[in-house]
């Protein structure tokens, strides 16, 4: 895969919305930008099932704050920022820490200009929630079909198995703690070396928003794009890339900043 087409899709989200901040006159502002790593229970609260990646410690979802609008995005590598939208806007995007800092801030502006919704991550039961309306949102659309799940959200995971059975999932993920089991009734796959395989073998390809983060986002959407397959990004961390590179994004539960 091409990781350059990634870069690729930051950089035009960062040249489009360095202009709309120029017109609206922010650049030459000193707009606050607070990036936080969050605490599983600041971010997703208390949910039933204790599996999920940020409550095991393997992700944290990093907020930024933008003129009291606040946006998401998931991330292993959280780190604190603080200073302008300009400051953000010059960031080099080659770290994952970096790569975090400026989509949550992303999230945060457009959220604060009404340019998209669903910025922040939802909480308690309603990951559970989400995962049954994303389940039945493809089935309703798609019926019953082979299903790719990039990045092992284990909620998502278990409502496609439900929906489509355990022979029509596939999941790849990058953790090396989920990788060769079983979870399901599905082989988790290593998403750097299979990736392509499970889209080849899918006709709906489901993938994090995450992989905007680690660098991996474009060369998914790029093959995806070259089989012709199906595909919708779910997270609350793709709503800003999403809304401006028109790409499908399903997020049932996120909530408003």
């Amino acid at each position: 895969m091409n990781n350059k087409s990634q870069l690729g899709i930051l950089e035009q989200t960062r040249v489009r919305i360095r202009d709309i901040a120029e017109k609206k006159q922010l650049l030459n502002v000193e707009v606050t930008v607070f990036a936080k790593p969050l605490t599983p229970e600041e971010a997703i609260g208390n949910p039933g099932r204790r599996d999920f990646p940020i409550i095991i410690g393997k992700e944290r979802v990093v907020e930024a704050t933008v003129l009291g609008s606040k946006g998401h995005a998931y991330t292993d590598s959280p780190q604190e920022f603080l200073g302008s939208l300009k400051d953000v806007l010059d960031l080099e995007l080659t770290t994952n820490q970096n790569r975090a800092i400026y989509v949550a801030t992303l999230n945060a502006l457009m959220a604060n200009l009404k340019m998209v919704d669903k910025t922040v991550h939802c909480k308690d039961e309603e990951p559970e929630e989400c995962a049954l309306e994303i389940a039945d949102t493809i089935l309703k659309k798609y019926g019953k079909t082979n299903i790719g799940l990039v990045g092992l959200n284990p909620a998502i995971a278990e409502r496609l198995v439900d929906a489509f059975g355990p022979d029509h999932v596939k999941i790849t993920d990058l953790n090396k703690d989920n990788i060769g089991k079983q979870k399901f009734g599905v082989e988790i796959w290593d998403g750097a070396q299979r990736t392509d395989d499970l889209i080849d073998a899918s006709d709906v390809i489901v993938y994090t928003g995450t992989t905007l983060i680690n660098n991996t986002f474009g060369g998914i959407r790029d093959r995806i794009q070259s089989c012709g397959k199906n595909y919708l990004v779910y997270g609350v961390t793709a709503a800003g890339v999403g809304e401006l590179c028109g790409i499908e994004r399903i997020c049932p539960c996120g909530r408003d900043s």
